[in-house]
């Protein structure tokens, strides 16, 4: 068995579908479906179940599962060893953060870099999602949580200040009460994040009305009028149509951390971009 079909086999298994192991590999569903085919042709078992609920392991399918895992993780610490040698600076970066932050404060700095480093090619994913590091899903990645891996190199870049922002010329609400005021939030699954806390003390009697996990749609609905946000400041001050309101006690900051593997530290084109992004942003990197 060679690794490729590993490869697939796992890519199956994780997301129990075709068309999803196809597009995490960047392969067809024909393709992925002739190649597992064959593959339980040759080992002459069933791997996997079809059904309505997608593709799932038989017994013969779940017995391997976790050697094929210890086969991946080899073939990637072989793939992070030889690219952590690499002395040129060219070749294909992977960068993760969240939506906002790699619009508007990443995406000067990948522009910038690219210009200086015409033979590397940068790769901005930007969702919640966290990437693995470890199955090079990026090689660098930027977080407001720290990584608690072993195998992670991490480092906090910055602190980011958060204000609360209305739509322009519209009265902010009074703390401590907040009665008749709309306020624009984060979505139910990030309800425990420091700044929804802040605003339900802060303006007790305010009502939610519009949650996002999309920082710039807080920010473009509250332009419209829909209430009064919290935003990071490296947002909200540069957004049209809103307007910053200082209120005591402010909303909390967050740290915004960096962190690549540790088999990368020394891949020219990860240092080279880490450089120009601390120099132009980092006020806190220990």
């Amino acid at each position: 068995m060679d690794w490729s079909d590993v490869r697939i086999f796992l890519a199956v298994a994780r997301s129990g579908s075709l068309s999803g192991a196809a597009q995490r590999l960047g392969m067809s569903q024909p393709t992925m479906g002739r190649r597992i085919r064959a593959l339980e042709e040759s080992t002459g078992q069933r791997l996997f179940q079809r059904g309505r609920e997608g593709f799932q392991l038989t017994d013969e399918g779940a017995s391997i599962l976790l050697r094929a895992e210890r086969m991946e993780e080899e073939a990637l610490a072989i793939e992070r060893q030889l690219a952590g040698h690499a002395v040129e600076l060219q070749g294909l970066l992977r960068v993760s953060s969240s939506d906002w932050f790699g619009l508007h404060v990443l995406s000067p700095l990948v522009a910038r870099f690219v210009e200086l480093h015409p033979g590397v090619r940068v790769d901005l994913v930007t969702d919640s999602r966290l990437r693995d590091l470890a199955r090079r899903e990026a090689e660098l990645v930027f977080r407001i949580r720290p990584s608690e891996s072993p195998e992670v190199v991490q480092r906090r870049l910055m602190h980011m200040t958060y204000a609360l922002y209305g739509p322009l010329g519209m009265a902010p609400p009074k703390a401590g009460d907040g009665a008749g005021t709309r306020l624009i939030s984060l979505d139910a699954e990030f309800e425990d994040l420091p700044d929804v806390h802040w605003l339900r003390a802060t303006f007790p009697a305010a009502t939610f009305a519009l949650g996002s996990n999309n920082r710039d749609v807080q920010a473009r609905t509250c332009a419209l009028g829909a209430g009064f946000a919290v935003l990071p400041t490296l947002l909200g001050d540069e957004f049209p149509g809103i307007e910053r309101h200082d209120i005591h006690p402010p909303p909390p900051g967050r740290d915004v951390w960096f962190a690549y593997h540790r088999d990368l530290r020394g891949l020219p084109r990860l240092r080279a971009f880490l450089d120009l992004v601390i120099a132009s942003i980092g006020n806190g990197t220990s």
